[in-house]
């Protein structure tokens, strides 16, 4: 009938675990949520690009990161650079890792909308 103190503090107290718990839980969700829909996207964009980038083939339209539009003259597998072709009689050496985009021969010009 009577409870003594040490009893009742120990009954309506929490557990050590329980804030733990209560905060794990849900930054484990939030951490699974942003790597699905963040975070895995994006690394699949980036090996796309490295993949076509490292195939990049004379004839292709290249995107530079300066906002340059060329086709490509001269590419090499066994270098980093190719040659581009941004206007008659121009062309300029370009390094495979500033490429932004890559379009094939007859792919078309992608919509801004």
């Amino acid at each position: 009938m009577f409870t003594t103190p040490a009893f009742a503090q120990a009954a309506g107290a929490p557990s050590a675990m329980d804030p733990l718990g209560g905060l794990l839980i849900p930054m484990l969700l939030m951490l699974a949520i942003f790597y699905f829909l963040l975070i895995r996207p994006q690394s699949q964009r980036a090996k796309e690009l490295r993949e076509r980038v490292n195939a990049v083939r004379r004839g292709d339209t290249v995107v530079t990161s300066g906002g340059m539009v060329g086709k490509v003259t001269k590419a090499s597998d066994t270098s980093d650079e190719i040659e581009v072709e941004l206007a008659d009689n121009l062309k300029v050496r370009i390094v495979k890792s500033t490429l932004l985009e890559v379009r094939a021969k007859g792919e078309p010009v992608k919509d801004a909308t």
